[in-house]
């Protein structure tokens, strides 16, 4: 007797989306077949989806929980998986990805143990993290992190720049990004890069606060896309000088970032891209809105004609992935910062990313389900070496579903998301809206009741698939 069953007419799968039976026992799906298949006398439950989308669980590969928010010499934390993986679910998504941040005077392993304390017990969907490496980086590092990424934690997160003026020691030296990117290449992993031009950037921090333009409606041209085409390009070079090392560029969020990762790609570079949710939603012209530090993240928002640069990056298949860089805190935090230098990144967005990237990638500007489901899910996966355990309705993957309402329009409220007490995307229309999300066969939001358990998440190890470090796939 099966566990679950789901039937609908536009179930996305590997091989297309189609009218199937998607059949679940324990925790991992055991068929897809064509729709009928399995009749109620088979199973303990068949939900009958019909023309809603049935669609595996999404993937945020960036978010931050109960991660430090500094101002004016003080520092908060950011809310904790608890808050964010609630509300992931409701929005459809059920794997998130973070950070374990390492420290001077800590060891790899220790930091994994020290972020496991916010998260073991304290999540409702599965999670896995990117160890996060800053300043300058001791010998003995070295060992530990080829260690790390053999034991199952492959993708280390590294910056270019500063970022903020205050957060000195983020940045690494170019000598020790290429040291590291040979360890990633030997040992089998994937570098994670923020990447900006800490000359360009703390220089323009220099000048308008020279100028008196402090607002932070002026960020854009601190964070700005000479910046990014600097970085990336350099980034790119020193991958290049690597055989067998791969690159994955979070928040790309301009048409120069775009465009170096085109260049790359065709001369057969190991490149991978992300962009945010808030990246093609928003520009520079949001920041001049009420409340609009509502709007910003690190790297800036950009322009329009950015934005559309983005948009062909997806549809092309430059840009593979669409994350959050989710801090989730309310809006008293994300409005303290009023200047260039102390204004609050990251966006409440996991809740709703799903639905507002299937409203305007298939609802308003055509994509098939197909792509949406790679772009939201399965290219995340894959790149993070999580598939066909996720990001895939196929036999053997985890039974990680949800299911989209695309019967009637509605309009974003705060009031009905389940982070804190704003959204960004606030009026927002959107075309669809996950009814059901099973994390690993159980049903944990059904019709607006949450039926979790923060028990439930498990951390994912991983390891970077082969074909996806020895050139530029998807």
């Amino acid at each position: 007797m099966l566990d679950l069953v789901i039937r609908g007419n536009q179930v996305v799968t590997p091989q297309g989306v189609g009218a199937f039976d998607v059949a679940v026992e324990g925790e991992k799906i055991v068929a897809v077949a064509a729709a009928g298949t399995f009749g109620k006398e088979t199973t303990r439950r068949l939900i009958d989806a019909g023309e809603k989308i049935v669609m595996p669980g999404g993937i945020d590969t960036h978010v931050h929980c109960a991660w430090p928010m500094p101002f004016a010499g003080t520092s908060t934390l950011s809310d904790p998986p608890s808050v964010v993986s609630r509300a992931a679910l409701f929005g459809g998504t059920t794997t998130l990805i973070d950070f374990a941040p390492w420290t001077h005077g800590n060891t790899i392993q220790a930091t994994l143990q020290k972020r496991d304390q916010d998260w073991v017990g304290k999540c409702y969907c599965d999670y896995s993290y990117h160890i996060r490496i800053a300043g300058r980086i001791p010998v003995e590092l070295y060992a530990q992190i080829e260690e790390a990424i053999r034991a199952g934690y492959p993708t280390i997160k590294m910056y270019t720049t500063d970022v903020r003026p205050d957060r000195g020691g983020r940045m690494l030296h170019f000598g020790d990004i290429w040291e590291v990117f040979q360890i990633i290449a030997r040992a089998g992993g994937l570098a994670v890069m923020h990447c900006e031009d800490n000359d360009i950037v703390m220089h323009m921090y220099d000048r308008l606060t020279r100028e008196g333009r402090v607002g932070f409606e002026n960020l854009a041209e601190v964070h700005n896309t000479l910046s990014e085409d600097l970085s990336f390009r350099r980034v790119i070079r020193v991958a290049e000088s690597v055989p067998g090392v791969a690159v994955y560029f979070m928040h790309v969020s301009a048409a120069t970032g775009v465009e170096a990762i085109r260049e790359a790609r065709v001369r057969g570079a190991t490149i991978y891209g992300e962009t945010l949710s808030q990246y093609v939603m928003f520009t520079t012209e949001d920041y001049l809105r009420p409340n609009g530090q509502i709007y910003h993240n690190y790297p800036s928002l950009k322009s329009k004609e950015d934005v559309a640069s983005l948009w062909k990056g997806m549809s092309d298949g430059v840009i593979h992935t669409v994350a959050t860089d989710e801090i989730c805190c309310n809006l008293a935090k994300k409005l303290q910062g009023k200047k260039i230098d102390d204004t609050t990144g990251g966006n409440a967005a996991v809740e709703p990313r799903v639905a507002i990237m299937y409203s305007e990638m298939v609802g308003r500007r055509g994509y098939t389900l197909q792509k949406f489901v790679d772009l939201t899910s399965t290219n995340a996966a894959k790149i993070m070496g999580l598939y066909p355990r996720k990001g895939a309705l196929a036999p053997a993957s985890d039974a990680d579903i949800a299911i989209l309402d695309a019967s009637a329009k509605r309009t974003v409220r705060k009031e009905m998301l389940h982070e804190t007490d704003y959204t960004p995307y606030e009026g927002q229309e959107v075309y669809a809206w996950p009814s059901m999300t099973i994390l690993r066969g159980k049903v944990k939001v059904e019709d607006g009741r949450f039926l979790g358990d923060p028990k439930d998440g498990q951390y994912l190890l991983r390891k970077i698939p082969d074909d996806i470090r020895s050139g530029p796939r998807l």
